[in-house]
């Protein structure tokens, strides 16, 4: 992944999507009625994504859970089979008078690997696949254009496979899985893997972390 390449990119795709309402997207406003809205991502093992996302302002609040398959109420050990379709995924509410969907889109560009197909690190299954599922045609307007732009512009060594694909039923993990990160951080895998993620996503993105 051509990091430097990938981090001046999707500051570019962002500015000129966004430069028109940068003072919205980043500052809200008091005189406004809040109007929240609903992004759903995946991007490997929930948990990591859902760590990530609890600490970008503007987010009130991220569910982990199950989408995109063909079973009704899936538990968390059938789709981890990889049987069920289902990928694991957040649904996050944020207020886009704080944050936009295109400053979540950068965010989940940079925060997993879209070139490896069905798998994240030593995560492997169509379980972990890497998608994004768009609740409006504006937000498969965004994501659609941001992957052509990502991938033309040689961002990653690899072309993206990244699904985008429409929001569908999405089930709630069970509840142990909610909050997963700061409720068990003495886990091995929340101290090798979740960790060392998190650290380079604060680092990255530090002005759009909450207070």
């Amino acid at each position: 992944m051509k990091v430097k390449g990938l981090l001046a990119l999707c500051l570019v795709v962002t500015q000129a999507a966004c430069a028109q309402n940068n003072n919205a997207n980043n500052k809200p406003d008091r005189n406004m009625n809040k109007t929240m809205e609903t992004a759903t991502f995946a991007s490997g093992c929930f948990w990591c994504t859902e760590a990530i996302f609890l600490n970008v302002h503007g987010v009130s609040s991220v569910v982990s859970g199950y989408i995109g398959g063909q079973v009704k109420n899936p538990t968390y050990r059938e789709v981890c089979s990889g049987l069920t379709g289902h990928a694991e995924a957040i649904q996050l509410t944020y207020d886009p008078s704080v944050i936009s969907y295109k400053e979540l889109l950068e965010i989940f560009w940079q925060t997993h690997d879209p070139t490896t197909l069905n798998r994240q690190g030593a995560d492997v299954g169509t379980q972990y696949r890497s998608a994004i599922f768009y609740h409006t045609d504006e937000q498969k307007k965004q994501a659609e254009y941001y992957k052509k732009e990502l991938d033309a512009s040689g961002a990653f060594d690899k072309p993206i496979v990244t699904e985008i694909t429409a929001s569908s039923v999405f089930y709630k993990a069970e509840d142990y899985h909610q909050n997963y990160y700061n409720l068990n951080g003495s886990a091995p895998y929340c101290s090798y893997v979740i960790a060392p993620k998190l650290e380079k996503f604060k680092k990255a993105f530090k002005h759009k972390l909450k207070k």
